[in-house]
């Protein structure tokens, strides 16, 4: 039963990302501001750095899945957020062996992880002309909202997770 945790909670976010969307007040639609929410991407990064070990790729399998799921749910291009999310979470393994998993890195890797995946998906969507805004305009409408909200989405589960997680690595790791 405790298997099923990982991906139902993934599963939960990935319909509650569609709920958040509408949930942005209309003040902000009206001056162009959208935050993206990359609950997916943030909940791997999370599975990544507390309950993935040196030997386990269980973030990035779910990061991979999902990010397909995205694509295939919510945006009208194969591939994207999979790649771009599958990217993310390899670079943030790397990253992972480097540092010492407290809050403080987790709130680094989140910045670091959310900023490249939407740069890169906003780079694959401006070079195939589905995004026609400029950089500039894309910084100040969409970057800035986007990390300060999923920043907010972070502070709220990290709480919530992390000892959870560690919980069930010892559990699933141990025997």
């Amino acid at each position: 039963m405790k298997h099923l945790f990982l991906p139902l909670i993934f599963l939960i976010l990935l319909v509650l990302e569609s709920t958040a969307t509408s949930l942005i007040p209309v003040q902000w639609l009206l001056a162009d501001i959208q935050p993206i929410p990359h609950w997916i991407l943030i909940f791997s990064i999370i599975i990544t750095i507390f309950f993935d070990q040196d030997h386990t790729i269980y973030g990035l399998i779910y990061a991979v899945i999902f990010g397909f799921l995205i694509d295939f749910t919510y945006t009208d291009i194969l591939g994207v957020y999979m790649f771009t999310y599958g990217l993310t979470l390899f670079i943030i393994l790397g990253l992972k062996k480097l540092l010492h998993p407290n809050f403080i890195v987790t709130l680094l890797l989140t910045v670091v992880g959310v900023c490249f995946a939407d740069h890169l998906i906003y780079v694959m969507y401006f070079m195939i002309g589905y995004a026609d805004i400029t950089w500039v305009s894309y910084l100040n409408n969409r970057l800035i909202p986007t990390l300060l909200t999923n920043m907010l989405f972070l502070l709220i589960i990290y709480p919530i997770f992390r000892q959870r997680l560690e919980k069930w690595a010892d559990e699933q790791f141990s025997t």
